[in-house]
């Protein structure tokens, strides 16, 4: 790009930043079969058998169906009576596979323990082993069956776009299906890590980040003009011509070609400095200094890797992680450390090669994957791999020169980050043992629940839940609770938790009513394997915590009382102390006088952790349902109304209150609105 394209004077006004684009297309879950060029099914649905006498489980119920059994490739599932999975597993032949469980001889306490609590089992019939292998990990991913090997963190990658169903191209960061028109530049590690290579390209590139309606209704250059930022497409500041040749420099760079693009640049600043254009060529030289702090923070930067993913796993204490390195056209697109959950006695390489057919089950594969370990079944999951790429993808142990050294140090990384959780679950032990002392609970609690609401006068109420355990924040056990009782007065605290409460312990009560708090945790509190092998958390929790005072305690209570569980729950109110300062709160707990704690007590620090933690949800959750509203159309509440003729209204009226006010017959022009829609949306704005 020549910046001679832009105009130099200055432009009065700083606007407001332009509005940046998260492009979010998440799918829904579902269970869907493995997509490839030569991938398809003999059968779609699945066989199911059960044991012929009643009440017949384990090795006898596996037996009755050893005949019944075809010796081809398929996928079975094992369920227990309640009808829960437990276990998904591919095979060559189905009727060798189940065989071997219907022996009764097994080496590990995991498949013994398994099979003792079979009552079901499923099957599915494929051409190949290979869409067996495809069929299986998706089933594993969206099941999560208790005794197999388990992602703990399935969030699909952020990507970079560059964007093609327009003039003048943007940059924006994007995840979830690639339905727009563009160049996808990816997987990176993080969102943190595109957000900090889009700000670095955007002063390297000049490209625009806001929204076309942005663009379009722009009379003067916004405050990223200003800062150099942008090219201010929008408004002329540059041709589109120039503005093409900084989108084409920004794919150069993306896709590898990094030193060119530098080399052009270097250049052209000498030019303009020959010419003694020095502003022309202090642009130049600000883009070079942004193009060497991308580079800068991309860490290892192959010579002979062009795109890879690097995997390493590391086996300590019991746990697992797995280090991913992510590199794409010899750049360095970030590393995330994965912990999946697996049975402590499963073997390295069986676990890593679980985990890599779950890994691609929904993501691109690159050309070549490299491993720190050899896996079981290597050249299968390959020929897999391929087949759903529809391109070869090698799978590799290097055992020398850079390759190598990429696997050792993702190694390295993974023994790390292993380490550091390890002392980070040890000193969450510690607390926990030290937050049952301080409140006289018989052990350390499993699961901590903490409570709070969030409102503004009364309105967007919600209620939010946090999760806390031996391991951290569960996340994936926190809820929010729409508050929605008419009879409560706006603003009425009490109310709010009333019913948060009783939502709550319902429908614990009606799922989870036979099940004791803390017994699912028993067996690993006296040193057995079930919790290891099976990755359950309890849903009753041990203690719960209310952001609030005696009032809200004894509202609390009552409502445990009438529920019937006032016993099986411990509830601590945390009160905020004088001056509302923190460090000086009260504790309220049944059974004894209110309390503080020392200002130094861990404890206190830890119980302070979580009190932040659930006002971070609440509000957060808040904020989202009030934005909701605020942007809420009247269109909405028509019945029979979607996004498609809510969008072809709103286009060919201009606004919903413009609808409000046309006749049928005018309604009755709009692409999609039938004469019966017409009155249906006429009716609901004219009901008298």
């Amino acid at each position: 790009m020549s910046p001679t394209d832009q105009k130099s004077r200055p432009r009065s006004g700083t606007d407001d930043l332009p509005p940046e684009i998260d492009i979010e297309d998440e799918a829904a879950e579902e269970i869907v079969e493995p997509a490839g060029p030569d991938v398809a099914f003999t059968a779609v649905d699945w066989t199911s058998h059960a044991g012929d006498a009643d009440g017949m489980v384990g090795a006898e119920v596996i037996q009755t169906l050893v005949k019944r059994l075809p010796n081809a490739p398929g996928v079975y599932r094992m369920m227990n009576a309640s009808g829960d999975v437990l276990y998904v597993g591919k095979a060559r032949s189905l009727k060798k596979r189940v065989t071997n469980y219907a022996q009764g001889r097994f080496h590990t306490q995991r498949i013994g323990r398994m099979v003792r609590e079979t009552a079901t089992m499923e099957f599915v019939v494929t051409r190949t082993e290979i869409e067996a292998l495809l069929l299986e990990a998706n089933l594993i991913k969206r099941l999560r069956p208790r005794f197999n090997v388990l992602m703990r963190d399935d969030k699909s990658f952020p990507y970079i776009l560059l964007t093609g169903d327009h003039v003048s191209p943007g940059i924006y960061k994007h995840r979830g299906a690639r339905s727009r028109k563009g160049d996808y530049f990816g997987p990176f590690a993080s969102a943190g890590a595109v957000g900090r290579t889009i700000n670095s390209l955007q002063r390297a590139f000049l490209l625009r980040s806001c929204t076309n309606s942005f663009y379009e209704n722009r009379t003067r250059p916004c405050l990223l003009y200003q800062i150099k930022r942008c090219a201010g497409p929008c408004t002329g500041e540059i041709s589109h011509e120039g503005y093409a040749e900084l989108v084409d420099e920004a794919k150069d760079f993306l896709s590898g070609r990094s030193q060119k693009v530098k080399t052009e640049i270097s250049a052209a600043m000498q030019q303009a400095s020959q010419d003694l254009d020095f502003e022309r060529a202090a642009i130049y030289r600000d883009r070079l200094a942004a193009l060497s702090h991308v580079q800068s923070h991309q860490g290892i930067n192959p010579q002979t890797v062009d795109e890879a993913d690097v995997f390493a796993i590391h086996q300590e204490g019991g746990q697992i992680c797995i280090q991913v390195f992510f590199f794409r056209t010899g750049q360095n697109w970030g590393n995330r450390a994965y912990f999946p959950k697996a049975d402590p006695a499963l073997e390295g390489a069986e676990v890593l090669g679980s985990f890599l057919a779950q890994f691609y089950d929904d993501k691109p594969t690159p050309r070549a994957i490299l491993l720190s370990h050899a896996v079981e079944e290597q050249e299968l999951l390959a020929e897999a791999l391929s087949t759903r790429a529809g391109r070869k993808v090698a799978i590799s142990v290097p055992q020398r020169g850079e390759k190598k050294d990429l696997t050792d140090n993702a190694l390295q990384n993974a023994r790390e980050a292993l380490g550091r959780r390890l002392a980070e679950t040890s000193t969450q032990a510690r607390l926990l043992a030290g937050f049952a002392e301080t409140f006289g609970l018989e052990k350390p609690p499993v699961r901590i629940e903490v409570y709070d609401n969030s409102h503004i006068m009364g309105t967007n109420a919600v209620g939010a839940l946090v999760v806390a355990g031996p391991e951290g924040f569960v996340k994936n056990q926190y809820r929010k609770f729409n508050i929605r009782s008419t009879e409560i007065t706006p603003g009425d605290d009490f109310g709010m938790m009333r019913e948060v409460m009783e939502r709550r312990f319902s429908r614990l009560l009606k799922e989870h009513g036979d099940v004791a708090p803390g017994e699912a945790v028993a067996a690993q509190a006296d040193g057995g394997v079930e919790d290891d092998i099976s990755g359950s958390f309890p849903a009753w929790p041990d203690v719960i915590l209310i952001d609030g005072g005696q009032g809200q305690m004894t509202a609390v209570r009552k409502i445990l009382g009438d529920l019937g569980i006032e016993d099986r729950v411990v509830a601590i109110g945390i009160a905020k102390g004088q001056d509302r300062d923190a460090g000086r709160e009260r504790f309220f707990v049944k059974g004894r006088d209110s309390f503080s704690l020392p200002v130094r007590d861990p404890v206190l620090y830890f119980v302070q952790r979580l009190r932040d933690e659930v006002h971070r949800f609440a509000i957060g959750s808040h904020r989202a349902r009030r934005k909701k509203e605020m942007v809420k159309s009247p269109l909405d509440e028509i019945g029979g109304i979607g996004p498609g003729r809510k969008r072809a209204l709103l286009l060919h009226f201009g606004t919903a209150k413009a609808v409000s006010r046309a006749a049928i017959e005018d309604l009755r022009k709009v692409d999609g609105i039938s004469e019966q829609m017409a009155k249906l949306v006429y009716n609901h704005f004219h009901e008298s």
